[in-house]
């Protein structure tokens, strides 16, 4: 800065017209500098994109007492139409890849969600040797008729409002067992055995596989036990 206006004074001192000379020099001087400082922040300004895999919801799957969370029993949705589109598509998806008798196209459709849902709690990380350690009989086939029992049975809308908002089959995981009519007890005995449904009882919540998806269409868990 302090050369070019050494520069400047010189000019206007030596040269003809170098008073216009010297003005015009330093205003295409500051017009420059002005351009270069308007580059460097435009080169300097930081975008932040959503990081990857981010999810809004996140709900694995555990076992949750009827009435715990809320004051009053879920509204049981027999109706398949009152899911919302995401929803419905995943459950279509899932149906599909369930009926077509191949663990790995269920495998498939699981892999598309930002995390693989939860199958096991425990350290297991491939679903496909689980289902066929766990169901050696039809090799693993058996978890895919499961899936679909489940899934078309009547579901609750459960959490509302928070991350661990959830669509959830079947309906009886988060309604009292003891509290089921006789039909409902006939569509629980489509899913359980005589002596699941005593065990639960017990326990005192339904804690056999039980199926998630979020709001967004998010698959979130297929999954027993606790």
């Amino acid at each position: 800065m302090i050369t070019r206006l050494c520069l400047s004074m010189l000019l206007t001192a030596l040269l003809p017209g170098g008073a216009a000379y010297a003005q015009d020099f330093a205003q295409n001087q500051n017009l420059a500098q002005n351009q270069n400082l308007a580059q460097n922040k435009v080169r300097t300004e930081t975008i932040r994109p959503p990081a990857p895999g981010e999810q809004k919801f996140r709900n694995e799957g555990h076992v949750v007492e009827p009435g715990a969370t809320a004051g009053k029993l879920p509204e049981i949705i027999t109706n398949p139409a009152r899911l919302p589109p995401a929803v419905a598509r995943t459950r279509e998806r899932i149906l599909a890849a369930a009926r077509s008798g191949e663990l790995t196209k269920l495998f498939a459709v699981m892999k598309e969600a930002p995390s693989l849902p939860v199958f096991s709690f425990s350290e297991d990380s491939d679903p496909v040797a689980f289902w066929k350690a766990n169901y050696p009989d039809s090799d693993g086939v058996e978890a895919l008729s499961i899936l679909i029992n489940v899934l078309e049975t009547a579901f609750v809308h459960v959490d509302v409002g928070t991350p661990q908002e959830i669509y959830l089959w079947p309906y009886f995981a988060r309604i009292p067992l003891k509290a089921l009519t006789p039909q409902q007890r006939v569509e629980l005995f489509r899913i359980v055995t005589g002596a699941d449904y005593k065990d639960m009882v017990e326990f005192g919540v339904y804690s056999f596989y039980r199926i998630g998806i979020a709001p967004d269409g998010t698959w979130q868990f297929f999954v027993a036990g606790d």
